[in-house]
This record gives structure tokens, C-alpha cells and sequence, in this order.
């Protein structure tokens, strides 16, 4: 995959020595611009727009993403109690399969859940039935699977061949929709309008006879709504169009959207040796701080990289072979001590780290870049690595 960063924006002049490394260091002003881009596609089409916690789950902004956006949308259990605990407005639960002892609690916490299938939906039917006789409110959704690929990576397509995700569409029947006030479709995954557009146009004449049987329809996430060259317009005129039409609200739960171009990951050289070409080692790891390098893969964005100069491979500190960022271009060789930072990593980086090798957790930074505040939200130390262990 290609990394979707625009560039280093405000972080071109950002200290790394101010923040201990390593560290990922949020841009406020930046999450507030993108909140405000998808306030604005809200206010101007009707939707309802909700922040996908699987993507950017900074809970410390959880009152500022409260101004701007209708709520959040959680992928379980500990998402939604997430999302009770530091966040406002709708909570919309969606898993490809709940635990029956989690479902309850689900129930509870969220005004929308949505199941994956059918069959899933009829499994649960009694616990549904004795939460609402406890008087919990909640709408119950259905995830479908379009059956139109167009992600660029098969790993991350929902309708590739096999999918666990969302039910097929021509597998729908009218009895599938019984107790059902909404339907959910995911399918895009760092991508513009014209996708969204395609997989409309294929699935709306297959939904005709369907959609006057509910009140909302979830177009997922995977919006690139806050990238620069996004067809908004385009995007507003479309879900307005849905809902006169079809008579249906919309949601729509971007994830990367919020946090794009808000983020650096800043790491320190450690060592570096020649082994056929410069080897850098820092303590930023591919495999426990930026997984989706090795899982997508992709080149992360470095700061300040040179056009010309020396070619340096950068890799972690694990003992895996694999746990290499990428080759990238120095005017001189860096030496021990030396601050890097790699663009584009409040999404995504930030919820998969992990402690492979007992290699240290990065640290939370909140920078404002138009007033320079800097706060040090979270430090992680030995117990973080313990604790989760036994």
C-alpha cells in the first residue's frame, strides 16, 4: 500500500527533543481541522457522522471530538465501554461475532448494535428480547457484504472471496429483516468518493425493495473525507440523495479521517553498522509500533527525509529479521542519538502497539501547533509490560 501522508505540515518545525522517545505526538489543532472538515460534510448532507475508535481511540480528545462529530462507533465490548466512559453522543456497536456473556453489556451501552448475520441475530434473539424487558433502547442493525470488491489490497477487501464480513447481499431475503431498523455497509479502506459512488450505483437497484423497511443505513468507514483532493461536494450530494430517495438516515464512520496528517511516531537511532548499506537500529519497531508496515505492507512517510545523499536501512530493536521500516535517504549517515520521526501515525500505529520482546510501549504527546502547548499525556514503564502477562 501507499502512504496516503500529505507531508509534515506544522510538525517540519517541531522539536523531537522535547518529547522522550519514543513517541507518538498528536497535533490538536490538526484533529480539530479534520473534526471540523467532517462536521461540515455532516452539517451540509444530513448524515450523522461517528468516530470509529478502531482507528483512533485518543481518549484525552474524547470532549473536543464530542464538539464536532454525533458520536463514536465501537468494535466490542471494551470499545464501548470506551466510548461511555470519554465520549458523547451515539454509540454504534458492530463485531463480526459477539461472545454471549459480552452481549448483554453491549446492549446496555450502545443505541445501535449490528450483527453480521442472520443467523447470528436469531441466535441472540432472547437476550435481546430480556434487555428491552429491562428497558434498555437500542435499534438493531445488519452488516452486508456488497459483493463488490474495491479495495486495492485483498487483505483489507470485505468482499474479497470468503469474507467473514457482512452477509451477502444476494443471499437477503425479507424474513432476514425481521426486527431489523437498519443496515450497514463497509467496504471502502483509504479511499475517495468515486469507490463509494461505484459500489452505490451496483447495490442500490438490489436494495430497492429492502430499504422501505428501515430507517438508517451505515455507510461504514474507510472515508478519506479529510484528504485534501476528496470529492466533499460530490460526497454531500450523494447522501443527501440517499436519503430523500430511500427516506433512510445515513451514517458514515471514519476512522483515519479524524487523525490524518495529526500524528508523528519520533524515535531515536540507537546504532548503526554496514552490512552491504547503512543499517540503522532505532527504538521505534515496525513489528510493535507501526505493524501495518510488515501487515499492509507500506513505506511510512519519514520527516525531513533528503532527496539525495546516503541510502540507510531503518529497522527496530526486536530479534525479528522482519522488523525493518524501510530504506531511506540521509544527507550524511545518522549517528547514534540522532532524533528521526515518521509521518501519518496517530491512526492505526497508536491502537496496535504491542510489547514483543518487552520492547517499550512509545509514549503520548499532545501538541497544539498554533499555540506550541505541549503535554505528556501517557508513559508506559516496566509494569505495563508485566502486568499483561503471568
Amino acid at each position: 500500500m501507499k502512504t496516503q501522508a500529505a507531508g509534515p505540515g506544522a510538525f517540519a518545525g517541531f522539536d523531537l527533543g522535547r518529547v522522550p522517545s519514543p513517541c507518538f505526538v498528536v497535533d490538536e489543532a490538526a484533529v480539530r481541522r479534520n473534526l471540523a472538515v467532517l462536521k461540515d460534510v455532516g452539517d451540509r448532507s444530513g448524515a450523522k457522522v461517528l468516530l470509529a475508535l478502531k482507528a483512533f481511540s485518543m481518549w484525552a480528545l474524547g470532549d473536543l471530538v464530542g464538539d464536532y462529530l454525533d458520536g463514536v462507533c465501537a468494535s466490542g465490548l471494551w470499545e464501548a465501554r470506551l466510548a461511555r466512559e470519554h465520549y458523547r453522543g451515539h454509540l454504534t456497536t458492530y463485531s463480526p461475532a459477539y461472545r454471549a456473556d459480552d452481549l448483554p453489556e453491549i446492549l446496555r451501552l450502545s443505541d445501535t448494535v449490528i450483527f453480521n448475520s442472520p443467523t447470528q441475530l436469531a441466535r441472540f434473539g432472547g437476550a435481546i428480547a430480556s434487555a428491552r424487558e429491562q428497558g434498555e433502547v437500542f435499534d438493531i442493525g445488519l452488516r452486508l457484504n456488497p459483493e463488490q470488491s474495491e479495495a486495492e489490497v485483498a487483505k483489507y477487501d470485505p468482499c474479497q472471496v470468503g469474507s467473514r464480513l457482512g452477509f451477502p447481499v444476494s443471499q437477503l431475503r425479507p424474513e432476514h429483516l425481521d426486527g431489523v431498523h437498519g443496515l450497514h455497509i463497509h467496504v471502502l479502506c483509504e479511499q475517495g468518493f468515486e469507490p463509494l459512488q461505484r459500489i452505490w450505483a451496483a447495490l442500490e437497484p438490489k436494495l430497492v425493495g429492502v430499504l422501505p423497511r428501515v430507517t438508517w443505513l451505515n455507510l461504514g468507514g474507510g472515508h478519506h473525507i479529510t484528504r485534501a483532493d476528496y470529492a466533499r461536494d460530490d460526497l454531500t450530494a450523494l447522501l443527501r440523495q440517499i436519503s430523500a430517495r430511500h427516506g433512510v438516515e445515513v451514517y458514515l464512520e471514519p476512522g483515519e479521517a479524524i487523525a490524518l496528517d495529526a500524528g508523528i511516531l519520533v524515535g531515536e537511532i540507537l546504532d548503526i553498522l554496514d552490512n552491504g548499506m547503512p543499517v540503522a537500529i532505532t527504538d521505534i519497531s515496525a513489528t510493535c509500533h507501526m505493524p501495518d508496515v510488515i501487515e499492509a505492507p507500506y513505506r511510512p512517510s519519514l520527516l525531513n527525509e533528503d532527496d539525495a545523499g546516503v541510502t540507510v536501512r531503518i529497522g527496530g530493536p526486536s530479534c525479528l529479521a522482519g522488523d525493518i521500516i524501510g530504506d531511506y535517504v540521509f544527507r550524511t549517515a545518522p549517528t547514534p542519538g540522532a532524533r528521526i520521526a515518521f509521518l501519518d501515525q496517530a491512526h492505526y500505529s497508536m491502537v496496535k502497539t504491542n510489547t514483543f520482546n518487552g520492547v517499550p510501549l512509545p509514549a503520548i504527546a499532545l501538541w497544539n501547533s498554533e499555540t506550541d502547548a505541549l503535554r505528556l499525556v501517557r508513559q508506559f514503564d516496566y509494569e505495563d509490560f508485566r502486568d499483561r502477562l503471568s
